[in-house]
């Protein structure tokens, strides 16, 4: 079994603010019921067998960002996730698929700022460090301590940033004054880091609101747009996903960003390799196969590489492993 598809190198930071347009917003209108539909379309559209499921649990592993965000992380703890970041599966399994020369390792590895040095020390350059910022995960602090965060958090070695939007701006209509915050968080950020924004859906009490706020974080500058902390009562669903992506392939249709991609990261309850299939088949059917690439699409997730590579165990020896031999069970 031969599983092609390698990990493309990532690309630096370049996107800008495009100047603020409210109609793009204020005449947003997401029917509910037409895109709930095609959320349970979406789960009967593709079926990846044997080969070709086993390439797509790959695809899936170099797109993860393999995140821990717990209030007792430790160096230890965050050093070993980064052990199991660059090795995500037995050298056994990838032997048998025939990948046992090439590199395989998740996109990144997220964690708390304060964990951001004990992450670099440990990967040395092999893969980048995300990490959360702007008082993460509700986002209810000073702004000056939001920015100072972020520049702290990259002068410590992170490549990208994952920030919270003010949730309120949304619910009270405040769009101005969300593109004028993310845009702050964009010029902190620069050059120096990927500014991915975090929507917060589960907050955001209406799916139009989640396409207005996507729109905003897209003017904004936003290398990605992500769907949720993982904190919120209702995280990472495909209608609020649909809805975001949905938004990216319009600004990209209409011509409004130049050059300028924008990626899109499900997170929060992506715990399957069913579910990663799920958010794979939404990539390539609204955006296309260049968002199945670690450069444009990510899955914020911890438990999700477990199932993973239960999954292939099964795929290539007929039998899964069981939980208590898998280093992130």
């Amino acid at each position: 079994m031969v599983v092609t598809g390698a990990r493309t190198k990532g690309k630096p930071s370049t996107n800008t603010p495009i100047p603020f347009d409210l109609g793009l917003v204020q005449h947003l209108r997401v029917n509910r019921s037409a895109v709930e539909a095609r959320a349970v379309e979406l789960g009967t559209r593709r079926t990846f067998k044997v080969e070709a499921q086993a390439a797509a649990y790959i695809t899936a592993i170099r797109c993860i960002d393999l995140t821990t965000l717990s209030g007792d992380d430790t160096p230890g703890r965050v050093q070993r996730l980064c052990a199991k970041a660059l090795s995500p599966i037995e050298k056994e399994i990838k032997d048998r698929l025939g990948i046992g020369a090439d590199p395989l390792m998740v996109a990144a590895v997220c964690v708390y700022p304060a964990m951001v040095k004990p992450a670099i020390q440990f990967l040395g350059g092999r893969i980048p460090v995300a990490s959360v910022a702007t008082g993460f995960p509700a986002g209810q602090t000073f702004m000056n301590l939001k920015l100072k965060e972020i520049d702290l958090a990259i002068n410590a070695g992170a490549a990208e940033i994952d920030v919270v939007i003010s949730r309120e701006k949304v619910l009270t209509g405040k769009w101005k004054s969300l593109y004028d915050e993310i845009v702050a968080y964009r010029e902190v950020c620069g050059k120096r880091a990927k500014l991915k924004t975090i929507l917060g859906v589960g907050n955001l009490e209406t799916l139009t609101n989640v396409a207005a706020a996507s729109a905003v974080a897209i003017m904004a500058g936003s290398d990605t747009i992500k769907t949720s902390t993982g904190f919120e009562p209702t995280n990472a669903t495909l209608p609020s996903g649909l809805v975001m992506v949905r938004q990216i392939r319009k600004f990209k249709d209409l011509g409004l960003l130049g050059n300028q991609q924008v990626g899109f990261k499900p997170a929060g309850g992506i715990r399957t390799a069913k579910d990663a299939m799920l958010w794979l088949t939404l990539m390539l059917e609204e955006l296309g196969p260049e968002w199945t690439k670690p450069d444009l699409f990510r899955i914020g997730a911890s438990a999700l590489l477990t199932d993973i590579e239960r999954q292939l165990r099964h795929l290539v020896f007929g039998r899964y492993s069981n939980m208590q031999y898998l280093p992130m069970a």
